[in-house]
């Protein structure tokens, strides 16, 4: 981004241009931390736990038209990926009070927690075939807190997850039977449950007006064509998603990296590939939407029709964003 930004001003090209230009940096990209990033919230800090869904509450993309970034990956023979889909997902912060006793000489009068939480993981294993292929779900707890210490009935277990899904119906089915689950496992052994349900990321839309762009400029550079991947599937997350339901956007992954994504084996091999070619490719595309007037711009919003407006984006964030108490004794 900053190499986009370093050509269009050293290359003299902006008096050529019709529009603004703004180059953006996301904090909190991740939406990972959840019980930080809930005394944040407590606190009045922050409302959303990604960064793009803060920057579009507080205005930042008010002003902005068409948007683009890129993420690097293992590209394997290949050097670029244009156009891929994503999953959308919501957060959960889960919380399972049981009643704590003596481990050893009176397990009976605890109620554990942790049991409630071993069995909700398994009610939600034994959804998992309900779950329709096209939607794509993926539901992943971790336990945060297992208990207090080891010979005490745990009266306390934490876990977060995420309920992630293809399309927005499907997060929103795969999240009901969730909850059902979380609750299932309360009542077996009569422990309480505090589900909060969070706001998470939508799926990615894509625009093949821009991805066609994209790919021209990526050819005009020096890339064969053969090397350039028109679609992919990922069954993971982008923030950059919820963008893409307001305005058109761009969201290549680019090479020059061997390893998987969140793992110690990522590792930066081709600095031409990881920073030089996306960097070159952006500034083209940012010259070929706002030259001419900004002729390219112009039409390729003209033939847009945003999945949603801010506000009814804001309004279904709001709906999704819920605390939910359930008493299973």
């Amino acid at each position: 981004m900053l190499g986009a930004a370093l050509g269009l001003v050293k290359s003299n090209i902006l008096d050529q241009l019709s529009g603004k230009i703004t180059i953006m940096g996301t904090p909190a990209e991740e939406f990972v931390e959840i019980g930080y990033r809930s005394e944040l919230r407590k606190d009045g800090k922050i409302k959303y736990f990604g960064g793009k869904q803060e920057l579009i509450r507080k205005g930042y993309f008010d002003d902005i038209d068409i948007s683009m970034m890129f993420h690097a990956l293992d590209m394997k023979d290949k050097d670029v990926l244009i156009g891929p889909v994503s999953n959308g997902f919501i957060g959960k912060d889960i919380r399972f009070i049981g009643k704590e006793s003596h481990a050893g000489s009176a397990p009976w009068e605890g109620i554990n927690a942790l049991n409630a939480a071993n069995l909700s993981m398994n009610n939600i294993n034994a959804q998992r075939e309900t779950f329709k292929d096209s939607d794509r779900v993926r539901v992943h707890p971790i336990i945060t807190k297992g208990g207090d210490i080891v010979n005490s009935v745990p009266s306390e277990v934490k876990m977060e997850s995420y309920v992630r899904a293809r399309t927005i119906e499907g997060m929103l089915d795969a999240n009901k039977k969730v909850d059902r689950s979380l609750k299932a496992g309360a009542i077996a052994v009569g422990a309480s449950v505090e589900i909060k349900s969070i706001p998470g990321y939508l799926p990615i839309l894509r625009n093949k007006s821009l991805d066609n762009l994209f790919k021209e400029n990526l050819i005009f550079i020096g890339l064969d064509e053969n090397v350039i991947v028109d679609g992919g599937d990922f069954t993971g997350s982008f923030d950059f998603g919820d963008v893409s339901h307001l305005m058109p956007t761009v969201h290549p992954m680019v090479g020059g990296i061997t390893g998987n994504l969140h793992t110690r084996e990522y590792e930066i091999v081709d600095e031409e590939k990881a920073y030089i070619i996306p960097a070159k490719a952006m500034a083209l595309t940012v010259v070929d939407l706002l030259f001419d007037d900004g002729k390219c711009a112009k039409e390729i919003l003209e033939n847009f029709t945003p999945a949603m407006t801010k506000e009814s984006y804001l309004s279904f964030m709001e709906s999704l964003d819920k605390v939910e108490n359930f008493d299973g004794n």
